[in-house]
């Protein structure tokens, strides 16, 4: 008994907290920044939402800037309109899973076949297959982590925490108070997923009033993922 205990830790952990430690902690396998001194990268996750994308998508076509949105499938499915404006403006989109689970407690295949799921929503709306993929909460398990690479795994440099209300846009402006070139910001779009809050997306759109006005100050300009 005692051999079989130790054998079912044994594979949680390299299930789960290794290929964690290898692509979040050393960067093996994921991208999170790119050495260029010019170019920084905002990312939108767990969306569409039907209140808070279209705004989001007025405030980027207002600065002229480019994002990229990983997206959820089961909405994408059902927000076919927001999809298909987000591809028609020049948003590059990927791919955050059909359901918002952490891929610790899902099986390879469950998470393959979301991922598969999720890119033939995408293609049949935009006509483009998706390539780029981020796990919900940046978690890969062992099969992401060695399986031939179909995907490009995109992960994040700079995390603004603006999935909960609390402190406002100006907690938010304040994250993202020293981005530089190379970065890949994360952010949200929707909230209704495990341990945010409805109404969050509205102060990630306010700071960014404020923070694309700083960063084009400062000479970045805004691209998507496979621009960097």
């Amino acid at each position: 008994m005692g051999f079989i205990i130790s054998a079912i830790i044994f594979f949680i952990l390299f299930y789960t907290v290794v290929p964690y430690f290898l692509s979040r902690g050393l960067g093996l396998k994921v991208l999170k920044r790119v050495n260029d001194p010019s170019k920084i990268a905002f990312t939108f996750d767990d969306g569409p939402d039907p209140i808070y994308t279209p705004i989001l998508l007025d405030l980027l076509k207002k600065n002229d800037v480019k994002a990229t949105f990983f997206v959820v499938g089961s909405k994408a499915e059902n927000q076919t309109d927001l999809i298909q404006r987000m591809h028609q403006e020049g948003h590059l989109i990927g791919i955050h899973n059909y359901v918002h689970h952490s891929n610790w407690f899902m099986s390879p295949w469950k998470v393959c076949k979301g991922l598969e799921d999720t890119a033939k929503i995408i293609e049949t709306i935009t006509g483009v297959r998706p390539v780029y993929y981020r796990p919900p909460w940046g978690m890969l398990n062992l099969f992401d982590f060695v399986k031939k690479a179909k995907y490009k795994i995109i992960l994040w440099s700079i995390m603004a925490e603006d999935w909960r209300t609390s402190g406002g846009s100006e907690k938010i402006k304040h994250r993202l108070s020293n981005i530089k070139g190379g970065d890949v910001i994360l952010l949200h779009d929707c909230g209704d997923t495990l341990g945010a809050e409805l109404d969050a997306p509205r102060n990630t759109i306010n700071a960014l009033k404020d923070v694309f006005k700083t960063v084009k100050t400062k000479g970045y300009t805004c691209v998507r993922v496979d621009e960097l």
